[in-house]
């Protein structure tokens, strides 16, 4: 289905009014052309003879006009929605075994999407407003004792450029909790080495400024003179990017997914930890260490507490944990009786 009209408008408010990412913007898009085509089935599959949409009635119309028809009609069906509609296309979802997240993903997708169609007066009504997300087993992040921390970043060797680099990542990854998207993105001047912080660009382009360790700072600089030593060598090394590539380039997120991959076999640590591993790590000993959540929150560029919250069932959980195997029970007597 080619996108419609009124979803393409509403993809342009995310990028330039609300500042979403390309990529968020495309899993927008991605859950309003899969509710469009169910919308679509659905109203040919009520219509008598539908099934015979491509006959002679049809057979003279040039391509293009049917598909400007198709475009027209799912627009229409998206502002004519009603309830019944939105949750025979969740009922069908869930009958295809999509996880709930997922569902509650699309879900508020389609709360977006009316929400703006009601602002902008296409709608009167939104038609999703009543219905309640389904509820969702609370899985608590994953984290890293600090052994497996201190492992994992002495992995990378530090007598090369590339393992300076890599080391320079793990070590920024930790001592700030930043996403990977936001360590990408730093350029050479974001690092203040005289303030111990440094500039990021977090979600919807909002700019923080994040403490970093004096460890960390010591492991950039390192690389830093690698870095520029490769660069004088190369003129096609991009002066502005700190973390690049061996051709001198930005790093993606995938080259750094894999840059740890291999790190985490060399190591022997679980192959299932991923990079934002580190930053529930971050988060984790933070409040382990007595900073308060609101702290925590500022620092990893969370917009709602409730985020940030998730890590206080992390501490709890390791504090009892501690607890019982400090004190274990003796068969349900108390460890004092003699």
């Amino acid at each position: 289905m080619e996108e419609s009209t009124i979803i393409h408008k509403f993809l342009d408010y995310l990028k330039y009014e609300r500042r979403f990412s390309e990529h968020t913007a495309k899993c927008y898009g991605a859950d309003l052309t899969q509710f469009g085509e169910f919308l679509k089935g659905a109203s040919e599959s009520d219509q008598p003879g539908a099934e015979l949409i491509s006959s002679s009635h049809h057979e003279a119309e040039p391509a293009t006009a049917v598909a400007t028809q198709v475009d027209l009609k799912v627009d229409q069906l998206l502002l004519s929605v009603q309830i019944d509609s939105v949750r025979s296309y969740l009922s069908l979802l869930n009958e295809k075994q999509y996880s709930k997240a997922t569902i509650a993903r699309k879900l508020a997708t389609l709360r977006s999407f009316y929400k703006f169609l009601v602002k902008r007066n296409h709608v009167s009504s939104n038609p999703v407003v009543s219905i309640r997300t389904p509820k969702q087993e609370k899985k608590l992040p994953r984290f890293l004792e600090y052994e497996e921390v201190k492992k994992l970043l002495s992995t990378p060797p530090v007598n090369t450029w590339l393992g300076a680099r890599d080391r320079a990542i793990l070590e920024t990854l930790y001592s700030t909790g930043i996403r990977v998207s936001e360590l990408v993105a730093l350029n050479m001047d974001d690092i203040d080495f005289l303030g111990e912080v440094v500039h990021v660009r977090g979600k919807g382009k909002k700019e923080r400024i994040t403490p970093i360790g004096s460890s960390a700072l010591q492991v950039i600089q390192h690389y830093m003179e690698y870095r520029n030593k490769r660069a004088q060598s190369n003129g096609n090394f991009d002066s502005k990017v700190l973390f690049v590539n061996k051709h001198g380039r930005r790093l993606s997120t995938r080259s750094v997914r894999r840059k740890m991959d291999k790190y985490l076999k060399m190591s022997g640590l679980d192959p299932d930890i991923s990079p934002h591993t580190l930053r529930h790590s971050f988060a984790t000993h933070m409040l382990n260490n007595g900073a308060d959540l609101r702290s925590v929150q500022e620092l990893l560029g969370h917009q709602s507490l409730s985020t940030t919250q998730i890590y206080t069932h992390l501490t709890t959980t390791r504090l009892k944990e501690v607890y019982d195997n400090a004190h274990p029970r003796n068969n349900g007597h108390d460890s004092d009786e003699p």
